[in-house]
C-alpha cells in the first residue's frame, strides 16, 4: 500500500476533551467509560514498575559499577530520565488523549504501519511476554509455601509441528492467574480498579516499611558508602543503564488508559509525573538501604539482594522479602492486563487490526474480547515455556517504541518550533530521553545483532495480518471528542 508524504499532512490538531460523564453510564459500543482518577493512574504505574528486578538487579548494576557514589547516581541518573519521558507522555497524552499509548503516538507521527508494529509487538510480547513471565515468577515464589504448584513435572503433552504444549502443575497454575486476573477485568471495571489500587498500595506500603525499618533499626553500616578501590571500566556505566532502565519500564502505564481518565488533559500529566515520581524516590530508598546493610563486594554474589539485606538487617532467614515478591508480580500481572487491552481495543477501532476486538460491552464498560484476546495468547506462552525467548528477541523494542514515540513530538510540532525557538527549552526533556534510548537501542543491537534480527522478523510477521485487517470493514467508529458546548472533532485518520 503506497504511504503518503507526511509533509502534505496538516499538523494534526489537538484534540479537546469532554466533561466526564457519570462511571455509571452505559458505555458506548467502541467507547470506554471516564471512570479512572489520577490515583487510578498512579497505582497502575506502581504496580506496573515494582516487580523482581527492584530486588535482583542491584547485584548485576554493583558487579559492573562497584562504586557505592556511582551506583546510586545510576539509579538516580535513570530515574530521571524515566521523568523525562514521563513528561514527554504527558505531553502526547494531552494532545492525543485516547487509549493505546504509543499506537497511538506512533500513528499520529509516523503513520499507521508503525503504530501498529508498536501495538503488535505489545500483543506477542511486550505484554503477553511479561505477563506470562510474571505468572510463571508468581508460582514459582508460592511454590515456597506450596511446593506442589511449581512443579514442572507435565501431567501431558501436546506436539505440534511449531512446538509443543506442556500442561504441568506449574503451567497450569500460572495459566490460571492469568485467567483469574482477566475475568477480574474484563467482568467488573470497578471491582478491578479496586483490586489493583490495592495491590499498588500493599507493595507501597511494603517497601515503606522495610526501608524505615531498615534505617531505623537495621544493623548496618554507613561505612559501605565509602569509595571501594576496585577498578571499573568507564563503558560499565551504560551497560548497567540498560538494566536499569529495564527495572524502571513500565513508567508510562498511564497513558494506555487515558481516553479513561476523567478530564484527561488535566490528569494526564499528573498521573505520570506523581507515579514515576514515588517509583524514583522507593528505588533510590532501596538501593540505598541495600548499600547501608551490606557492602558492593558482598551485593556482587546475592541472587536476591534484598534477601540478604534483610538477613544483614534483621537476622532473618531466607525468602524475607517472598510476600512482597508475589504481591508484586500479583500487580504487575494485573496492571498489564488493565493496560495491554486498550492497545489491541484502539488497533481495531482504528482499522489496523480485527474489529471484534474494538467492542466495549455496554454493561461492563470494558474491552472484554481484547482482555480475552490477551489472556489466551498468554496462556499458550507458558504452556508452550515460550516467553522468555519472545522477550529476549524482542526486548530492545520497548525503549524504540517509547524513544520513536516521544521523538515524534518533534515531528508533529516542527512548524511550532520553526516559529517560536523558545518552545525548545520546552522540548528539552524529549530530546535528553530520545537521545538516551536511541544509544541503548543502538548498543543493545551492536552487542547481539543475530537477536535483534530475530525479533525484527517476529514484528515484521505482523504485517500481514495488518493488511488484512485494513480490507475488513471497521465495526464502529473513533469517538468524538469533545468540552463544553465545542462541536465535536472527529478522530483524524491517520496516514498510512
Amino acid at each position: 500500500m503506497a504511504t503518503e508524504s507526511r509533509n502534505s499532512q496538516p499538523i494534526p490538531a489537538r484534540p479537546a476533551v469532554r466533561s466526564a460523564p457519570d462511571e455509571a453510564a452505559p458505555a458506548m459500543a467502541n467507547q470506554l467509560r471516564r471512570s479512572f482518577l489520577v490515583r487510578d493512574g498512579v497505582a497502575l504505574i506502581i504496580s506496573n514498575v515494582i516487580g523482581v528486578g527492584i530486588f535482583t538487579t542491584p547485584a548485576l548494576i554493583a558487579r559492573l559499577v562497584p562504586e557505592p557514589g556511582a551506583m546510586l547516581g545510576l539509579w538516580i541518573a535513570g530515574g530521571a530520565l524515566a521523568l523525562a519521558g514521563a513528561m514527554s507522555y504527558a505531553q502526547l497524552g494531552r494532545m492525543w488523549p485516547w487509549a493505546g499509548g504509543e499506537y497511538i503516538y506512533l500513528s499520529k507521527g509516523y503513520g499507521r504501519i508503525a503504530g501498529f508494529l508498536s501495538g503488535w509487538t505489545s500483543l506477542i510480547a511486550g505484554f503477553s511476554g511479561a505477563i506470562a513471565a510474571c505468572a510463571v515468577g508468581l508460582v514459582i515464589y508460592l511454590g515456597q509455601y506450596f511446593p506442589a504448584l511449581a512443579s514442572d513435572h507435565a501431567f501431558f503433552s501436546i506436539n505440534f509441528y511449531v512446538g509443543a504444549f506442556s500442561f504441568s502443575p506449574r503451567s497450569l497454575t500460572a495459566a490460571s492467574v492469568i485467567i483469574v486476573f482477566a475475568v477480574l477485568h474484563a467482568c467488573n471495571l470497578g471491582a478491578g480498579k479496586i483490586t489493583q489500587n490495592a495491590l499498588a498500595l500493599l507493595i507501597l506500603g511494603i517497601v515503606v516499611v522495610f526501608c524505615v525499618a531498615g534505617f531505623a533499626a537495621g544493623t548496618g553500616s554507613w561505612s559501605h558508602f565509602r569509595a571501594a578501590n576496585v577498578p571499573f571500566r568507564p563503558t560499565n556505566w551504560l551497560l548497567a543503564f540498560i538494566p536499569i532502565m529495564f527495572t524502571y519500564s513500565g513508567w508510562n502505564a498511564a497513558a494506555y488508559i487515558s481516553e479513561e481518565m476523567h478530564d484527561t488533559r488535566r490528569t494526564i500529566g499528573p498521573a505520570l509525573l506523581i507515579g514515576t515520581g514515588i517509583i524514583i524516590a522507593l528505588y533510590v530508598a532501596l538501593n540505598a538501604l541495600y548499600l547501608y546493610a551490606i557492602p558492593p563486594a558482598q551485593m556482587q554474589n546475592a541472587i536476591n539482594v534484598g534477601d540478604v539485606a534483610a538477613h544483614a538487617l534483621f537476622g532473618v532467614g531466607r525468602n524475607f522479602v517472598t510476600p512482597a515478591l508475589i504481591v508484586a508480580l500479583m500487580g504487575a500481572i494485573s496492571a498489564m492486563t488493565i493496560a495491554g487491552p486498550r492497545v489491541y481495543f484502539a488497533m481495531s477501532r482504528d482499522g489496523a487490526f480485527l474489529p471484534s476486538f474494538a467492542r466495549v460491552s455496554p454493561r461492563l464498560g470494558t474491552p472484554a474480547l481484547a482482555i480475552a484476546l490477551q489472556a489466551l495468547w498468554c496462556v499458550l506462552l507458558v504452556t508452550a515455556g515460550s516467553f522468555e525467548q519472545i522477550l529476549n528477541y524482542t526486548g530492545f523494542t520497548i525503549l524504540l517504541s517509547s524513544g520513536a514515540a516521544v521523538a515524534g513530538l518533534f515531528v508533529v510540532r516542527r512548524r511550532e518550533l520553526r516559529a517560536n525557538p523558545r518552545l525548545w527549552l520546552k522540548m528539552l526533556a524529549p530530546a535528553v530521553f530520545v537521545a538516551a534510548c536511541a544509544a541503548i537501542v543502538v548498543n543493545t543491537v551492536w552487542g547481539d545483532p543475530r537477536t535483534a534480527l530475530r525479533g525484527t522478523v517476529l514484528i515484521a510477521a505482523g504485517l500481514p495480518v495488518f493488511y488484512w485487517s485494513r480490507r475488513r470493514k471497521p465495526v464502529t467508529a473513533a469517538p468524538a471528542l469533545t468540552v463544553g458546548n465545542e462541536e465535536p472533532l472527529l478522530h483524524r485518520s491517520m496516514p498510512e
